[in-house]
């Protein structure tokens, strides 16, 4: 990277360093609704009013792209495949037909609706597996432009957002000192870890512990998502390769056969606990870096073009997922 470059992506990455810091501290005052969550809504405000200069494109590209795929191979050194092992059968049966029924709806309903197979397949596995993470991880598999990740990113986490503020009192409601259930439906159901430690945050600490292993769950399940995914449109297409610019295009992005590699090297040998919590800090501040650039580089108007659409798109889908959730953990989890 030469000095131009490093100039012309200065402005941009200070700016969304920025906002992700303000939301940290925001955070400190509003921690139901934490720093991720806080970090695209304050993006989102300020890059639609006072941030809409054209020389901070290149500096808030780089933090949504580049930060955010740093941020998933990072996310493996606080995953290990021994976690499935404490949970049992039941709730490994339970997270894989969550899933599965998840992600086949909304990417179903995406193009019932009238969007295109590109920005359905990111928002299934966007609501069915681990949020921004997996929208990051599945874009370039299906060739995905960077306006629609942008979109379908701003949609999940304001779904989520919505979820993690009402799921909480719904578990409590139905599962009334059942930690094993009310950890189910918010693991199980919420888009982001972020989310999932603050909507658990409502009922105490066992919850967010045991909603913590409902998702890593779905996290692991990350690399085969974008394989199913990347293999579905290569067929579709009936090529093996895209090409672009005179290059070849891989399946599986770097970052998510670094974080494959990452989870794997720390479930056959536990990463020591400093470069553990490390890597979660990192990848953490990393994730909110990349969601204030995704806010700061959203254009609302283009989005409110897409007219009720998007509403429809993604309360149905948090209603589906919520209710399925439900009846899964009363056949498998109550």
């Amino acid at each position: 990277m030469n000095k131009n470059q490093i100039k012309n992506l200065t402005p941009g990455l200070l700016l969304s360093l920025g906002v992700a810091v303000l939301s940290k501290i925001l955070a400190i005052f509003i921690p139901k609704l934490g720093a991720t969550t806080i970090a695209i809504l304050l993006g989102i405000i300020l890059g639609n009013t006072i941030f809409r200069q054209k020389e901070l494109d290149a500096g808030t590209k780089f933090s949504e792209s580049k930060l955010l795929e740093v941020s998933v191979v990072l996310l493996g050194a606080t995953v290990s495949f021994q976690t499935i092992a404490q949970m049992g059968p039941k709730a490994l049966i339970y997270i894989l037909l969550l899933m599965a029924s998840t992600i086949s709806f909304i990417a179903w309903l995406g193009r019932k609706i009238g969007f295109n197979k590109q920005m359905s397949l990111m928002m299934a596995g966007g609501c069915g597996v681990c949020g921004s993470s997996a929208i990051a991880s599945i874009a370039p598999t299906i060739n995905a432009d960077d306006e629609e990740k942008g979109q379908v990113i701003t949609l999940v986490n304001l779904l989520g957002t919505v979820m993690m503020l009402t799921l909480p009192f719904l578990a409590k409601l139905l599962f009334p000192d059942q930690i094993m259930a009310q950890s189910a439906l918010l693991g199980g159901t919420l888009q982001s870890v972020g989310q999932v430690v603050a909507g658990a945050s409502f009922l105490g600490e066992s919850v967010i512990q045991m909603s913590m292993l409902f998702k890593i769950m779905r996290i692991i399940m990350l690399t085969v998502v974008v394989l199913v995914m990347g293999r579905l449109v290569k067929n579709e297409n009936n090529v093996e390769t895209q090409s672009i610019n005179g290059n070849k295009k891989k399946l599986i992005p770097w970052y998510v056969l670094g974080f494959l590699l990452v989870c794997t090297l720390n479930s056959l040998l536990p990463l020591p606990e400093f470069l553990a919590s490390s890597a979660k800090f990192i990848s953490g501040w990393f994730e909110t870096i990349a969601l204030a650039a995704i806010g700061l580089r959203l254009d609302l108007q283009k989005f409110i073009k897409e007219g009720p659409k998007f509403l429809i798109y993604g309360l149905t889908s948090g209603a589906f997922q919520t209710v399925m959730s439900l009846i899964l953990i009363y056949l498998l989890i109550k």
